[in-house]
């Protein structure tokens, strides 16, 4: 503070004078009000100020007001200024008090009445002094502060000596970690935005708070670092009046954990007062201390430290408002207010804390700065201080050489506490070999070697070995040597040692026995248990508690007095309300922490849970949101570093105390766990980069090499993103790489801080396979550094440094040690500064590189000359695959491997891209000479270039000397037509190019130009076809003469397109005038030209004049699509089609009179489309007047442009005007069509769909159809018909003229619609069926015969049918006049109605068939219903239930002849007597025994009874017993069926004695003994009149039968089915005797042998049997393995069989040959009927054989391929349209795709019978499903198509099944 001043000693107003400056710029800031009231000082004359002031409102203005009132006064009388100044003094507000001192002294303090409102006490000088006596002692009391602190330090702290990191805060960013996590692996990683510790950015702590004075700055630092001793040493200099804090201000220092201790709300005097220093006056003068405070805060300086200790975390204040700071506020409150400026605004504020608590101050703080931790420099000279005051130098010199040898002694001693304990530590060491004569060993071996010379210079020193269990490879060595801990936590059992040495050595005999090793050197464990585990468990409380000061009470008395003795404990003086208390604390933080961890391995209080709940990795970035803590977080690595089976032997010292005689296996039980929970965090995949270094540190702690593994298992690379790096953290990832043996690790460093030191430990590292360094803070140093550890990593395959400051000198190095890498494939040095000079170095290694595939070289400041140099490569015979530049941004050369090119391996040619490069011409001139002098290229791209024309004719002149072999892509490098032509006459000048691709004014993409080459290396002998792509050029008619111009005399282009030009119907006419010269032209696109209906009607003419000219393809009338093709075969003899396409045009009366009477002068067949199009009434009008003339015209298509009814009625009269036509389908919804025949055709086909054709529109329709050709098909379905309509058009069925079908489904119908069109059965002699259906796909079909005498089918299905509606149906059936069959299914039905209806019909002598399908037909009801039949109808024949259908056959005036009953026989046994002429009975659901009671007792009463079958499911012979007897009395049964039958002995012996009469007997899968089954062949020799019979055989019986077939000639059926396991000799002479019987069995019809196995010698016997069958219909030979040798004879010996009608071969081996012979034999065949040759082996030619066979077969109604070996089944899907009565098709299982499919859409429509097609289990897509569902609407009998397990989904099935739900898809 400057000295006070006499008023008379220095003039006033020369004082004014001196500080106007100063005054003008204090008085420009004050309230208007207080310039105001100074003015009014000024007399009246001169006032005039004071008005303009007030209205003044410019800063500028209010400046120069307060320049006059200062000029005033300081011309005035003395008084009148020394009143002026006492006034500023009084009124104005942030007066520096220096000048506020000054002005006082010269104005004096006396009243002045000059002030008008509301005068002010004068300052009181009383005031500074309590302020300066405050000072003062706030000096004494941080000097006695620094004097208590400094007592036991071993060297001197000067803050000139300490430096500190500047940190860029970035308060945007919460995690400062760029490691990419688990979702952006692979990512690139920003640039940090500081750096954290380089020596640039560091500066002297002095140097740092300089400045400081009135901000908030912040001191950060380590737990140790120093950070209470600086600010203690801080206080101590300013006490001396150094340092950066003026020593006018006052100097105040808060300990955060001193204000922990204030739990009350204080205000800022209290706590300055109570809890800093208390001044020596009363009140009075803490109100002078305070006043001036308030007054002048900018003169304090206040020291908040150890902000890390703070239990509570700054919350953002409101800064709208200050804060009061006399209320009472709570502490939290008081510092968050300094901080924001809320209170005391202007004062200094210097924070200490941890580095992650910066995360809360960096918004708040002007300055933040990180101490950095000593290196060895400091280390050594706090070593030598150290031993030089507490032992000897000698010893000192000792401890320094293996502290620095020493990685985890280093690392702790880089921070100032924990160099403390280190040197501890090594005293006690050192102490303990010297005294014991054991020698103390390092052990780095590495380092060791390093310094070897100067080992020997210093002779024998001490050494110190590592722990047991070696780390990093690292060897072992005798256990008579001491040995250094080997891991961090083993150093920390050491230290304990060396603190509780001294007493333990008091305490301990002197007799000693030789050193041991750790951990068994463990006497101080068991000397000290109990105390040091109280001590572990007050630490642990401790760490539970977050609490790190114990009180005396908190601590035993004896553990206390140990503690403080040993120096474990530290003393902390505390004041509280109550006065000064002294509290305890750890020597330091990790100590705590440490005995936590001794505490969890040792004690059982501690649980598992509470273990796992403490374990977690910490990151070294900390976030906003992290719970505050004051530890170091190092618990987790003590926990691992004891879970070590080096830690065992310790950890069960302690653990006696809690665990007794079991403390060794619980220990061991914690040690798997924590190892458990370690394993876990190495199989994490979520872990980010400091975590996975932190998880390094853990394994390497623990010693484990399998965990290890597991790091690198998970982790291929591991990448580290904006992390400083120490050695240490290095070392540590050297303990994970070295164990992962040959498998390799990558270590990916991205903005890591680290010195050159990391490289040395890097070079450790074995088994690296990628490397990669990422940032700018790597240069020159580091590539060189890393150049001489290069050739330690003998594995490395890839070395990326790309980002950095790499220059052409560490380019150089880099490119020197990389020699040395034999195995090194990628190289990535892109990103950096190596210019041409640098990218040369790389470039002359590539070929001593034998296994270098990549390098990347881009963003490094190079020019074209490096280009050119790479280039060169090539051109010199290197290897090099791919080289790709783009500008400068990216460089990359791919390169073949040496041992790739002398494999045998065709080896594709280089490719060059050069992108976006600016060539002059002459550079493209050098470039060319380059190009021209490299191998074959594949591709060379030099796209972005824009040239200019004079470029690009020099790379045009120099083209025909490249050896391309496919492209030169030139993508913007030409952008006018004069460069288009240029390169057009490569076309004709250079031979090899065959395409040329030129697109310039795309708005998509830049000017696209490729120039496409034939492949060969040298000229072609013979021309090839050429394309020519000039779209998007901008073209104009003129430009086309000189395109042609400069293609000369090359008429060879196939391909042309010139679309998105300007060409214009002038263009298009020159087009077409060069037509002519373009000879091998295919294809010319002209589309987007601005054409119009002139250029159509020119193309139209064209078509018609040029024979190569095939099809026009045109959009939108020209404007958008304009195609024409081509075709080079044009010869005379061959018929071509010519198309001509106009779609979605609107078309015009005039425009299609013009085109068609063009379009008519077209002679060969010709199709027109006008799909898409507007067609209106009109223009249909005049299309159906200038039809006729186009007698070429094969197809019109008007697809989606016919959308009105009326329309399509216009159109439909075609039929009348023209009678060539064969076919009309007009929908407006899908495709329509109107096909022409070359003559007159005899009938069409019309379907008009999906229109609304109301009377009015169905009265047109029938106008036109009556008087028009016969109608073959006429489906009007989909076309809203109501019932009114639909009976109109019933009515007029006999003049439409329909010869097949007529399709009413999907209208409106109901029940009445129904009858009508049910009613045309009875009223139509040439109606053959009806089908009507009103459920969910409401069908409605009438089919209709030519010829008459069929029977009639009449089938109502899910209609409602109500009793009205039967009894209609059955006056309709009753009125045929032919036999009529009628299906009723699932009509919801009632029993009654069913019985009304059964009592009306009368079939009179034609006879009727009647089916009734409803669920409840079963059981009961079922019996009941018959009977009832029974009763009601005397005219039924036949009758019978099957499942839940009725079946009934009248005849009238017959007796009932056959009943097949249901189940239940008793009910039926009354109805069946009172039919005696019964003679047909059929029980094959089953009798069972009680059925066979009834049976025998039903039998004596049906004296007419013929035919008998009887099912069976029992296993008891009693009931066929029982028939047996019985049958023997029924002499008139003739047909005998006893399936399913268990046949006993004795039934066996019964039943041959009625063989003789029989004429039919089956007994199929029955079963019965050797004997029985014996006796039953033997007597088949009896059976003279024998015709059918049917019998399952075995081995024993074949002999026996044979005998009885010789004695049998007439058999018409014989069914011989089996199943043999094997073929012996034995077994083949019987089946030959077997065929040799049958040769006298010459009325055979049907033969069955399935299932015989049958050998060649077999089938040879049967073909000799063949031709004496001539009345054979059926044969059957499936499952007997026949071949296809045996099956081609097979085939030729069926020529005979002229009456064949069924062919069963499936399941053999037939094969081609088989196939071949069928397409000779099967066409005489006329009566072939049924085809199945599945499961065998026909391939690709048997199909096309089978084709032709299948072409000949008229009377096909089912063929069956299924799985039969190919899928190539196209040709026998076509050959079904010469089967037009075709059925049944199946070729599932055969994997046919698509293409079988879209055949048989094809075909459907000429197969109007068709009911059933099988495609399951093949490879049909969506496309070949909608083709069969299109194909569908002109079928409508087919029932059913399978398409279940082919390629297509649930979602698709799904919409294919709702447009027609005739298509299944599923399994059944």
């Amino acid at each position: 503070m400057d000295e006070e001043l006499d008023p008379d000693d220095e003039n006033v107003n020369s004082v004014l004078a001196q500080e106007s400056s100063e005054l003008l710029r204090i008085l420009t800031s004050q309230p208007l009000t207080v310039i105001m009231q100074l003015c009014q000082m000024m007399p009246g004359d001169a006032r005039w100020h004071v008005d303009s002031v007030a209205t003044s409102t410019s800063s500028a203005a209010v400046t120069e007001h307060v320049k006059a009132v200062l000029e005033y006064f300081r011309a005035t009388n003395a008084t009148d200024c020394r009143t002026f100044l006492q006034s500023i003094c009084m009124l104005c507000e942030n007066i520096p008090m220096h000048l506020e001192s000054r002005l006082m002294s010269v104005a004096g303090y006396e009243h002045t009445d000059a002030i008008q409102s509301a005068a002010k006490e004068p300052v009181s000088l009383r005031i500074t002094d309590h302020w300066q006596q405050y000072t003062v002692a706030v000096t004494c009391l941080q000097q006695k502060r620094w004097e208590r602190l400094s007592e036991h330090l071993v060297s001197e702290v000067h803050l000139e000596n300490v430096w500190i990191s500047l940190r860029m805060s970035n308060r945007s960013r919460d995690r400062p970690d760029q490691t990419p996590g688990f979702a952006d692996r692979g990512s690139r990683t920003p640039e940090p935005d500081g750096d954290f510790g380089s020596l640039e950015s560091r500066v002297t702590l002095e140097t740092f708070l300089q400045g400081c004075t009135g901000k908030v700055t912040v001191v950060a630092g380590q737990a140790g670092s120093g950070k209470t001793l600086l600010m203690s040493r801080l206080g101590q200099q300013w006490a001396r009046g150094l340092g950066p804090i003026p020593s006018s201000y006052l100097f105040i220092v808060l300990e955060f954990r001193q204000l922990n201790l204030l739990s009350r709300p204080l205000s800022l005097s209290e706590l300055l007062f109570r809890h800093y220093l208390p001044p020596k006056g009363g009140d009075d003068e803490k109100r002078a201390i305070m006043d001036y405070l308030l007054s002048n805060p900018e003169q304090s300086c206040w020291v908040l430290d150890g902000y890390d200790e703070f239990l509570n975390k700054l919350t953002k204040q409101d800064m709208k408002h200050m804060l009061d700071p006399e209320s009472p506020l709570p502490v939290a409150e008081i510092i968050s207010g300094l901080l924001h400026r809320q209170l005391l605004p202007g004062c200094t504020v210097l924070v200490t804390c941890r580095l992650r608590d910066i995360m809360d101050l960096e918004d708040i703080s002007d300055k933040v700065g990180q101490l950095l931790a000593w290196g060895c420099h400091e280390v050594k000279e706090y070593v030598d201080n150290f031993f030089r005051v507490k032992a000897n130098r000698a010893l000192g010199v000792q401890a320094t050489h293996l502290l620095l040898s020493n990685r985890h002694l280093l690392v702790m001693s880089s921070l100032p506490a924990l160099c403390y304990i280190c040197c501890i530590c090594l005293k006690h060491l050192l102490l303990e070999t010297k005294e014991d004569g054991t020698r103390v060993q390092s052990g780095d071996r590495e380092e060791e070697r390093g310094n070897l010379s100067r080992k020997k210079a210093k002779g024998n020193e001490p050494k110190v070995e590592q722990t047991a269990g070696g780390t990093n490879g690292r060897a072992q060595h005798p256990p008579t040597v001491a040995q250094i801990p080997l891991t961090l936590t083993q150093v920390y059992i050491t230290v304990l040692g060396a603190f509780l040495s001294p007493d333990c050595e008091r305490n301990e005999a002197t007799d000693k026995t030789k050193t041991t090793r750790l951990p068994e050197r463990l006497d101080f464990l068991t000397q000290y248990r109990s105390e040091l585990c109280e001590l572990a468990e007050l630490a642990w409380r401790g760490l539970e508690e977050s609490k790190i000061l114990f009180m005396k009470e908190d601590i035993s008395q004896d553990v206390l007095e140990l503690s403080v003795k040993t120096g474990l404990f530290s003393q902390v003086e505390l004041t509280r309300e109550d006065g000064l208390v002294t509290a305890y604390c750890f020597i330091h933080l990790t100590i705590h922490e440490f005995l936590a961890a001794l505490r969890i391995m040792t004690s059982t209080d501690v649980s598992d849970t509470e273990l796992k709940k403490r374990f977690s990795l910490k990151t070294r970035w900390t976030t906003k949101s992290d719970q505050k803590t004051v530890f170091t977080d190092s618990l987790h690595l003590y926990l691992c570093g004891l879970a070590s089976t080096h830690c065992t032997q310790a950890l069960v010292h302690l653990a006696r105390a809690s665990c007794g005689t079991g403390a060794q296996s619980w220990v061991q039980k914690r040690q798997a766990f924590v190892l458990k929970l370690l394993k876990k965090k190495c199989n994490s995949n979520i872990l980010t980069g400091p975590k996975i270094l932190e998880l390094c540190h853990c394994v390497q702690e623990s010693q484990d090499n399998q965990l290890a593994k597991e790091v690198a298992g998970v982790r291929p690379t591991l990448e580290l993103r904006n992390i400083p790096l120490s050695p240490s953290d290095i070392d540590a990832l050297a303990f994970v790489v070295n164990s992962v043996g040959d498998n390799g690790i990558g270590l990916d460093f991205g903005a890591c801080s680290m010195e050159l030191e990391c490289l040395d430990v890097l070079s450790k590292c074995r088994h690296i396979h990628y490397l990669s360094f990422r940032s700018r803070k790597y240069g020159d140093k580091l590539a060189e550094k890393l150049s001489l550890i290069l050739p330690k990593f003998t594995t490395l395959r890839k070395l990326e440094f790309c980002g950095t400051s790499l220059t052409a000198t560490g380019a150089a190095s880099l490119a020197s040690a990389l020699q040395t890498c034999p195995n090194i494939t990628e190289i990535n040095l892109s990103d950096n500064n190596l210019k041409d000079e640098g990218i040369r170095y790389i470039a002359d290694i590539f070929a001593k590189l034998p296994r270098l595939t990549s390098v990347v070289l881009g963003r490094n400041n190079s020019s074209l000359q490096a280009v050119d140099y790479l280039v060169g490569k090539i051109s010199s015979g290197l290897n090099i695959q791919h080289f790709h530049a783009d500008g400068m941004k990216e460089v990359k050369v791919t390169l073949y491997q040496s041992l790739d090119m002398n494999s045998h391996k065709t080896k594709s040619e280089p490719t060059i891209s050069l992108l976006n490069q600016k060539w002059s011409t002459p550079e493209m001139q050098q470039l060319a000479n380059s190009l021209a002098c490299c191998p074959a290229l594949s591709v060379l791209d030099l796209s972005g270039g824009q040239w200019d024309v004079e470029v690009l004719k020099t790379l045009t002149q120099f083209l025909p000397k490249f050896n391309i072999c496919k492209k030169i892509i030139l993508n913007g490098s030409c952008s006018s037509v004069k460069g288009l032509v240029v390169l057009t006459a490569l076309l004709s000048n250079c031979p090899a190019v065959v395409e040329l691709h030129i697109r310039l004014l795309s708005s998509k993409a830049p000017n696209q130009v490729s120039i496409v080459f034939s492949g060969a290396r040298e000229k072609p002998a013979v021309k090839v076809s050429k394309i020519l792509c000039l779209s998007c050029c901008g073209l104009v008619p003129a430009d086309l003469d000189r395109v042609w111009k400069s293609l000369g005399t090359s008429c060879d282009l196939t391909v042309l397109d010139l679309s998105q030009n300007c060409l214009g119907n002038k263009g298009l006419k020159k087009l077409v005038g060069v037509l002519p010269r373009l000879y091998n032209i295919q294809e010319i696109d002209a589309s987007n030209n601005g054409i119009s209906m002139e250029g159509v009607f020119t193309l139209a003419e064209a078509l018609c004049s040029h024979n190569n000219l095939t099809q026009i393809h045109i959009r939108d009338g020209g404007k958008e699509q304009v195609i024409l093709k081509f075709c080079s075969d044009i010869s005379s003899d061959k018929q071509l089609l010519k198309v001509f396409r106009l779609n979605s045009s609107s078309l015009m009366p005039s425009d299609i009179d013009l085109l068609c009477l063009r379009l008519a002068q077209c002679h060969p067949s010709l199709e027109l489309d006008l799909s898409h199009s507007s067609l209106k009434d009109q223009t249909i009008k005049c299309l159906l007047k200038v039809l006729p003339k186009m007698r070429s015209l094969q197809k019109l298509n008007v697809s989606h442009s016919i959308t009105s009814t009326m329309e399509a009625l216009t159109l439909l009269t075609c039929f009348t005007v023209n009678q060539r036509v064969t076919s009309v389908k007009l929908s407006p919804q899908s495709e329509s069509f109107i096909y022409f025949d070359s003559v007159k055709a005899e009938q069409a086909s019309c379907r008009l769909t999906h229109f609304h054709l109301n009377s009015d529109n169905l009265e047109r329709l029938l106008e036109i159809l009556q008087p028009g050709p016969t109608i073959s098909y006429l489906d009007l379905s989909s076309n809203q018909l109501e019932d009114k309509e639909v009976e109109r058009l019933v009515d007029s069925l006999t003049s439409l003229k329909i010869t097949s079908c007529l399709n009413l489904s999907n209208n409106s119908l109901t029940q009445q619609g129904l009858l009508a069109v049910a009613g045309t059965v009875s009223t139509y002699d040439n109606v053959s069926a009806v089908e009507v259906s009103l459920g969910a796909e409401k069908r409605c079909l009438i089919f209709l015969r030519e010829y008459e005498g069929c029977e009639k089918t009449l089938s109502v299905r899910e209609s409602s049918l109500n009793r009205e509606h039967l009894v209609r149906l059955a006056e309709i059936v009753s009125n045929c006049s032919r036999p009529t069959k009628l299906l009723l299914k699932d009509n919801s039905l009632q029993p009654g109605w069913i019985e009304d209806f059964v009592k009306l019909l009368n079939s009179g002598q034609r006879g009727c068939s009647v089916s009734i399908e409803e669920g409840w037909i079963r059981a009961e009801e079922a019996v009941r219903l018959v009977r009832c039949c029974l009763k009601l109808n005397n005219n039924i024949q036949t009758i019978r239930v099957h499942h839940t259908t009725l079946h009934l056959s009248l005849l009238k005036s017959t007796e009932m002849t056959s009943v097949s009953p249901v189940d239940q026989l008793a009910p039926m046994i009354s109805t069946i007597q009172m039919h005696p002429l019964l003679t047909e009975l059929d029980f094959s659901n089953s009798l069972g025994k009680e059925g066979a009671e009834f049976l025998c007792s039903l039998l004596p009463s049906l004296p007419n009874l013929t035919s008998l079958s009887i099912g069976s499911k029992e296993t008891c012979t009693d009931a066929l017993e029982k028939l047996a007897e019985v049958l023997l009395q029924s002499t008139t049964v003739q047909n005998l069926t006893l399936s399913g039958h268990v046949i006993g002995d004795r039934a066996a012996e019964m039943m041959t004695r009625m063989f003789p009469r029989l004429r039919s007997l089956n007994l199929s899968h029955c079963e019965c003994s050797a004997t029985g089954r014996l006796q039953l062949v033997q007597a088949l020799g009896q059976c003279v009149s024998l015709e059918h019979l049917c019998l399952d055989l075995d081995e024993d019986s074949t002999v026996c039968l044979a005998r009885a077939l010789r004695n049998n000639s007439s058999i018409r059926s014989l069914k011989l089915n089996k199943i043999r396991t094997a073929m012996g000799t034995s077994e083949v002479n019987d089946v030959l005797d077997l065929l040799a019987a049958m040769e006298g069995l010459t009325q055979m019809e049907e033969i069955e042998l399935d299932g015989w196995r049958m050998p060649v010698t077999g089938v040879e016997q049967l073909t000799r049997l063949l031709p004496v069958w001539k009345e054979l219909r059926k044969i059957s030979l499936s499952k007997n393995l026949i071949v296809d040798q045996s099956g081609d004879k097979l085939l030729e010996a069926l020529i005979s069989c002229c009456h064949l009608e069924e062919l069963h071969l499936s399941r053999n081996q037939l094969g081609d040959l088989t196939a071949a012979r069928m397409a000779c034999v099967l066409p005489s065949l006329a009566h072939l009927a049924v085809l199945d040759i599945s499961e065998n082996r026909i391939g690709c030619e048997g199909s096309v054989s089978l084709s032709k066979a299948v072409m000949c077969l008229r009377y096909l109604t089912k063929i069956n391929l299924t799985s039969v070996g190919t899928s190539e089944l196209c040709a026998v899907a076509a050959s079904l349209t010469n089967c037009p009565l075709i059925q049944d098709v199946s070729f599932g299982w055969n994997n046919c795709g698509d293409e079988v499919a879209l055949e048989l859409a094809k075909v459907l429509p000429l197969c109007q019978k068709l009911t059933r097609i099988d495609l399951e289990s093949n490879s049909v897509s969506v496309v070949g499903a909608e083709a069969l569902v299109k194909a569908l609407q002109s079928c409508p009998a087919l029932q059913l198509i399978r398409l279940w397990r082919n390629k297509i989904s649930t979602f698709e099935a799904q919409r294919l099944t709702d447009m027609d739900r005739r298509l299944n898809f599923s399994s059944t």
